[in-house]
């Protein structure tokens, strides 16, 4: 009898793209403030620091979510928590719609960030359970870089939506999408493979061997914890999503738009484009960047995490030290190698995947997704206190000074990334020499 894991066919492939078009409606809920924070600082009466708690608690939540996530899917499966996940960001996109006050604001902003914590970390699972191993690595990167198209939704058409009709109308949309997607997955998504259906409903199935594990208590899922963070391919994913994605996520998330805008002076029609390109030149990327990942597992931080780091950096610092407002042509040179950090933060993943049980991968999954949105929320943090510092707390007074200054407070979260990688990589290698002499 051939498995369903062994040839996947329409019906698994359908579940995998409900659970990616799933995720592009988290991103679209993630990013939606990403082209509108002039019109949220003007409504909400916000300064830089102000507006960037909207997104530093929306990544704070997403963030404090994610190993409770790994565990909640460990053991109820990504069915369920797909579908709470789109109720949740409803609910926050519909009290933002009416919010008029920052306090009201940021509560809309932590439902928002509960519900998507849980999005993909759950599609991760249905890939998982529902694809043979080998297929795993293409389907996450494929899986990122379709998600990355909710970046253009919520900078192109949300805008024009929003300065078309009205704010309500714009998130009340937003909060529609969600509920349209909370009942469509819910309808669709399967915990597991029809031969596994009599499995009980707190069971983790390893894909590459058939044994099945049930998970009988909260110890278990205390010790899950414990023993995925002791691993140290699990701190090396950690680190790897804490160190690549951040920049490019603080730019789309929050201050991209105010920065091309009202610090380089170009005009929304260009600012939008600029930043669409950042989400095609990760569609380019992405599978570049996956194909030398699968044929170079050995070299993955050394070849392609560490140097997209530094591209980032480097792209940062030239932008800052232009004199006066950067060329198109650099900006375009920025936007692709923030666009860098999206798909070479899914090595984080393959990392956590190659070294972790079955039983315990969304553990490690949620552990390893933590990383990338606790320097996010860092940076988007350091970026508003740079503003405000300088006196550029409100959209009357940015300047393109204060923005190249304020952009630069990245610098020490990829100093202390990069080390962090090299230190958890060497431990890594000794601990799967250990474990698999050669």
């Amino acid at each position: 009898m051939i498995s369903t894991l062994d040839r996947p066919g329409w019906r698994t492939w359908t579940l995998w793209a409900v659970g990616v078009l799933a995720y592009v409606v988290s991103i679209v809920n993630r990013t939606s403030l990403s082209a509108v924070g002039v019109d949220a600082a003007v409504r909400f009466h916000a300064d830089a620091s102000a507006l960037s708690m909207f997104a530093v608690i929306q990544l704070a939540v997403y963030g404090a979510m994610q190993i409770p996530v790994g565990l909640l899917l460990d053991r109820y499966g990504a069915r369920p928590m797909i579908a709470l996940g789109m109720v949740l960001m409803a609910a926050g996109q519909l009290v933002m719609a009416f919010a008029d006050a920052v306090g009201i604001g940021i509560l809309a902003r932590v439902l928002i960030g509960a519900g998507d914590a849980m999005i993909f970390p759950s599609v991760l699972r249905v890939i998982a359970t529902w694809f043979p191993a080998q297929r795993a690595p293409v389907l996450v990167q494929l899986t990122g870089i379709i998600g990355q198209l909710g970046q253009i939704v919520a900078v192109v058409p949300l805008a024009a939506l929003l300065h078309a009709t009205s704010w309500s109308v714009a998130f009340g949309s937003v909060a529609g999408l969600a509920v349209l997607f909370a009942v469509l997955t819910y309808a669709i998504i399967r915990n597991r493979p029809p031969e596994r259906r009599d499995d009980p409903v707190d069971t983790s199935v390893d894909t590459q061997t058939g044994a099945i594990r049930v998970v009988k208590s909260s110890a278990d899922l205390r010790q899950g914890f414990r023993e995925s963070w002791s691993h140290p391919g699990t701190r090396l994913g950690f680190w790897s999503h804490f160190t690549t994605p951040f920049a490019g996520t603080a730019f789309m998330l929050l201050w991209g738009f105010p920065f091309l805008t009202a610090g380089e002076g170009l005009d929304a029609a260009t600012a939008s484009g600029l930043m669409t390109l950042f989400v095609l030149f990760g569609i380019v990327s992405g599978p570049v960047i996956g194909a030398l990942s699968s044929r170079h597992p050995g070299r993955r931080s050394r070849w392609l995490v560490l140097p997209t780091v530094v591209f980032q950096a480097v792209a940062w610092i030239v932008v800052a030290a232009w004199p006066g407002p950067a060329p198109v042509w650099l900006l375009i040179v920025l936007m692709f190698a923030l666009s860098t950090g999206g798909p070479a933060s899914m090595i984080a993943f393959d990392h956590a995947r190659t070294f972790t049980p079955s039983h315990r991968l969304s553990t490690a999954t949620g552990i390893v997704n933590g990383g990338g949105f606790l320097a996010a929320l860092l940076a988007i943090l350091f970026i508003g206190i740079a503003m405000d510092v300088q006196g550029a707390g409100s959209p009357d007074t940015y300047s393109l000074d204060a923005f190249r200054l304020a952009f630069l407070t990245q610098l020490p979260l990829w100093l202390v990334g990069g080390i962090a990688i090299v230190v958890e990589r060497g431990r890594t290698i000794r601990h799967v020499a250990g474990t698999h002499p050669r």
